[in-house]
C-alpha cells in the first residue's frame, strides 16, 4: 500500500473528486479526515464506504474559508488520528456570472473559498508538518486558471491564484521537508460541472477543446492525487499537473 499508515486530510471530500480522493487514499491504506460543509449525510457515506475497505475515516464539518474552523479542521484530523501528512485543497463552489453584472457577494464567496480556504488550511497543516519534518500539501486548480472562462471571473482568478501560492509555498516549506504541488483539473463529471455536461450546447463547446474527447470520471483524477501524497513524488515540490484530458493544451 503507497500510503500505508499516512493521514490525510481531504476537504470538499463529501462528494466529487474529493470524495474520489478520499476513497483512493483509503485504499491505499491511509487514515482519512473527511471534510464537509453542509452535506452531512454524504460525508458520512463516505467515511462509511472507507471503513467498509477497513480504513479508518471521520467526517468534520468546517467552512475552511473561515480561520478559526480551518484550524479546527486540522487540528481535529492531528487529535482523531495522531499527525497530518497529507493536505488536499479540493474544497469549492461556484457562483458564476459575467464580469460586469458579477456582485461583490459573488466574487467574495468564491474566491474566499478557493483561494483564501487553501491558504488558511496550507498554514495550519503546516505548522503541525513542520514538527515533523515532513509532508504533502495537494492544491487543486482548474485550466479556467490556466485560460480564463465566460462567466466565472472569480473561479478563474482563484485558481490562478492557487498556481502562484502553491509555487511560494513549496519555497517557503521546502527547508521543512514539506512538498507542495498543484492539480489541475479539466471538466469532471460531478455536481459542480453539471450543466456542462449535460447541456447539448455546452457539451459541444467543451467537449472541442479536449483533445482526449469525453470528460473526466473523478476516477481519472484521483491516481494523480495518490501518486503525489505517496514517498514516489519526494523530490516533486512547486509543480503544475495538468490532469485535464488535454485541454490546457488547447
Amino acid at each position: 500500500m503507497r500510503l500505508k499508515d499516512k493521514i490525510a486530510l481531504v476537504t470538499g471530500s463529501s462528494r466529487g473528486v474529493g470524495r474520489s480522493v478520499a476513497l483512493a487514499f483509503a485504499r491505499e491504506g491511509a487514515k482519512v479526515m473527511v471534510n464537509y460543509s453542509s452535506n452531512e449525510k454524504a460525508a458520512r457515506e463516505v467515511v462509511a464506504a472507507i471503513e467498509g475497505l477497513g480504513g479508518r475515516a471521520r467526517a468534520f464539518k468546517a467552512d475552511v474559508a473561515k480561520k478559526a474552523e480551518a484550524v479546527n479542521l486540522v487540528q481535529a484530523t492531528v487529535n482523531e488520528f495522531g499527525g497530518i501528512d497529507i493536505l488536499v485543497n479540493n474544497a469549492g463552489f461556484t457562483r458564476p456570472a459575467l464580469m460586469l453584472k458579477m456582485t461583490e457577494e459573488q466574487w467574495d464567496a468564491v474566491v474566499d473559498i478557493h483561494l483564501k480556504g487553501v491558504f488558511l488550511c496550507s498554514q495550519a497543516a503546516a505548522l503541525h508538518m513542520k514538527e515533523k519534518n515532513k509532508g504533502k500539501i495537494i492544491n487543486v486548480t482548474s485550466v479556467a486558471g490556466l485560460v480564463g472562462t465566460v462567466g466565472q471571473i472569480n473561479y478563474s482568478a482563484a485558481k490562478g491564484g492557487v498556481i502562484s501560492m502553491t509555487k511560494s509555498m513549496a519555497r517557503e516549506l521546502a527547508r521543512y521537508n514539506i512538498c507542495a504541488n498543484v492539480i489541475s483539473l479539466g471538466i469532471v463529471k460531478t455536481e459542480m460541472s453539471e450543466k456542462i455536461t449535460t447541456d447539448e450546447k455546452l457539451r459541444e463547446i467543451y467537449m472541442n477543446r479536449i483533445l482526449l474527447r469525453r470528460f473526466a470520471e473523478p476516477d481519472d483524477i484521483s491516481p494523480a492525487f495518490v501518486f503525489l501524497a505517496s514517498d514516489e513524488s519526494n523530490y516533486i515540490t512547486g509543480q503544475l499537473f495538468c490532469v485535464d484530458g488535454g485541454y490546457g493544451m488547447i
